[in-house]
């Protein structure tokens, strides 16, 4: 099972952020300090209700959205049309160049 390690940097940075303790942390998510505790030390992690309501308590806002991975191939697309051939062809062989090379070093 993986352990997840994300919320444990949430949490503190948002407490630390605020210039909360975690006593006062806790007494705001109306959850006690050694819970609080042990979510920044990844002892336990947060339910998502859980970390909104410590966030909220330290004054941020929990946010998230599901998107597509960025593989940069419309940026990509549209830089290549604003450039040269000749850059183009330039930058691609230079790029073929640095692969060849760092190939060698295997």
């Amino acid at each position: 099972m993986a352990t997840e390690t994300y919320s444990r940097h949430l949490v503190r940075r948002a407490r630390r952020e605020a210039g909360l303790s975690q006593a006062e942390l806790a007494q705001r998510a109306n959850t006690s300090q050694a819970a609080v505790s042990a979510y920044e030390s990844g002892k336990r992690s947060p339910s998502v209700d859980t970390l909104t309501r410590l966030l909220t308590a330290a004054g941020f806002e929990l946010r998230m959205r599901l998107s597509l991975p960025d593989t940069h191939d419309a940026t990509r697309r549209l830089a290549e049309q604003h450039l040269g051939d000749e850059v183009l062809d330039r930058f691609n062989e230079r790029q073929r160049e640095r692969v060849a090379t760092q190939g060698e070093g295997r």
